[in-house]
């Protein structure tokens, strides 16, 4: 048996975690193309696993983006949306490349003193150890660094993990503040050296934890409440953590995922969320100030919607289909939007027509595209702003939403308010600052300081005149708009609480139960002796003890 471990991984820990079916030896433990551990330093690693942090967002940041809508699933059936197979990258990506560089890393980094390089990969393998456990429950953590010694690592309990990545957090605030420091990192692509920022984000992390367990854990209101109290943390759009993308398309490919994969000389290939772009046009009085940076239009009309020319089978088939039943029982979108926003349903797997140049795609937030000035031409390399768009990872906006949240949920309906137009602000301050990434944009479409607003005072409207749990519907779906660009905490969110309640349904009528954990990973499952798969997505994490049945309330 062979195994091929690329790039950097030098030891044989995640054997039992990535082990292929293909391997035919057992006697390389190391790539022999890769640099050696006498080579390498701790900034050459650091530098690595930033980027590495970056793409491991963007894989999982897309899953739970389309399982909540904010981004269109293509798949008809939970249970098969994402096969095992399917998870095989992000497993080995976590593992055997970005946990494996930062355990080296703070090996070299201990002996030379270099606590800031640390704390730098306490803050990145908490996050990541508690997104591991998000997606797929009890996973291998104390167990997955003991080397060659032990191949088939057992899987530790996720609450378990979760107080490792307090801890790891906790430890990574007194790196930050050290004086005692040899040296700082070459390159910090997230903060650029304000260790200051560092420190409240590892604060803020605390309240995504605390917040995630509110449901099982009877002191993380106050846990969380506390850390409010201290005033350390995320508060401002400069202080967001978000990794920046580049321009380069080649040697290396620095531009945003979303604009390598869809502006292309043919045109888009990914389909956007029909769902989000309906609530974002349509479901209040004018159209949300984000959603000419959100999306670009190449067509200026749907086929079907009204005010187009009709009908055409060729590029857009359902729309000379009758409207499901249950969507219309739902009262919910079908097919097409009006004003050129065309994308796809929740569910909808048809195959791929011509429309490559003429649907909806990406736009400069967050993905690096065109800012949408109505000019309704296709997209191609190098247009917008040529991918140096950003993934969004843990932002100011994020942490209001989380107080709503908790607000909410202690009947503070009034506080949850203010927090919840604290985020919405936020949000459209970062997000309208993208439009001059596009140099070639007309930006006399940008919306004006009025039109922002105009749009919050709608949503105080509409809060204050909500009844009952109603309320808490407004705060989730305004959140998982503001969460465009990577869907985590929307799909942690909306198994906490199971709103937004109206969602857009699946396309198929019987799509069996939502996804409260994805299967594990054909790498981890098949290879690892101490492992069984999942029978079903079903099976629940353990900060969620909401119903087995019937939840979340839209499927």
């Amino acid at each position: 048996m062979k195994i091929i471990i690329k790039n950097l991984v030098l030891t044989l820990f995640s054997a039992g975690l990535i082990l292929s079916c293909e391997t035919t030896e057992l006697n390389i433990t190391s790539d022999p193309n890769a640099v050696s551990p006498e080579q390498a330093t701790p900034d050459f690693y650091l530098n690595r696993v930033q980027e590495e942090f970056a793409r491991f967002n963007d894989a999982f940041g897309t899953n739970g983006s389309e399982v909540t809508r904010i981004e269109q699933m293509g798949t008809r059936l939970y249970q098969q949306a994402y096969s095992p197979a399917s998870q095989d990258a992000e497993w080995r990506f976590a593992y055997s490349s970005m946990l494996t560089d930062i355990n080296a890393m703070n090996d070299l980094a201990t002996e030379a003193n270099f606590k800031r390089h640390i704390g730098m990969g306490q803050v990145m393998k908490a996050f990541t150890i508690v997104t591991l456990v998000d997606f797929y429950g009890d996973v291998p953590y104390s167990d997955a660094s003991t080397g060659i010694e032990n191949l088939n690592p057992t899987a530790d309990g996720g609450a378990s993990i979760y107080a490792a990545a307090l801890d790891l957090l906790t430890a990574a605030s007194a790196n930050f503040t050290t004086t005692d420091n040899a040296a700082d990192p070459e390159n910090d692509y997230y903060y650029d050296g304000d260790w200051d920022n560092w420190a409240k984000l590892a604060n803020s992390l605390k309240l995504k934890i605390y917040a995630q367990t509110r449901l099982v854990d009877a002191g993380a209101a106050s846990a969380f409440n506390a850390i409010i109290t201290g005033g350390n943390f995320i508060t401002s759009v400069d202080e967001d953590f978000q990794f920046t993308w580049g321009t380069n398309v080649v040697n290396p490919d620095s531009r945003h995922p979303n604009y390598i994969d869809n502006y292309t000389p043919q045109g888009s290939n990914d389909y956007m969320s029909n769902w989000l772009m309906n609530y974002m046009d349509n479901s209040k009085a004018s159209s949300d100030p984000r959603i000419r940076y959100y999306y670009y239009r190449q067509a200026a009309t749907t086929p079907g919607a009204s005010d187009s020319d009709g009908p055409n089978q060729q590029n857009l088939s359902c729309s000379v289909e009758p409207v499901p039943a249950h969507y219309l029982a739902a009262g919910t979108t079908f097919c097409y939007l009006p004003n050129g926003y065309w994308g796809r349903d929740h569910g909808d797997d048809d195959g791929t027509p011509p429309d490559g140049q003429l649907k909806t795609t990406y736009g400069v937030y967050p993905a690096g595209g065109e800012f949408d000035d109505s000019t309704f031409a296709s997209v191609d390399l190098g247009t917008g702003a040529g991918g140096a768009g950003i993934m969004p990872i843990f932002l100011a906006q994020t942490v209001d939403f989380l107080r709503a949240e908790m607000a909410y949920a202690s009947g503070n309906a009034a506080g949850a308010k203010t927090f919840l137009l604290n985020g919405i602000q936020k949000s459209m301050d970062k997000t309208l600052a993208f439009g001059e990434l596009d140099g070639g944009a007309d930006l006399s479409l940008a919306p004006t300081d009025d039109d922002v607003a105009d749009y919050i005072d709608e949503v105080d409207a509409l809060y204050e005149a909500a009844v009952g749990d109603e309320k808490l519907n407004l705060i989730a779906k305004e959140f998982f708009v503001a969460l465009y660009g990577n869907g985590i905490d929307a799909y942690n969110f909306y198994r906490r609480t199971g709103y937004p309640s109206d969602l857009q349904p699946d396309l198929e009528p019987n799509p069996g139960a939502f996804i409260r954990s994805f299967l594990y990973p054909a790498v981890y499952a098949n290879n690892n002796n101490t492992v069984t798969q999942k029978t079903s997505v079903t099976e629940k994490v353990f900060w969620d003890n909401n119903p087995d049945a019937g939840f979340p309330l839209s499927n």
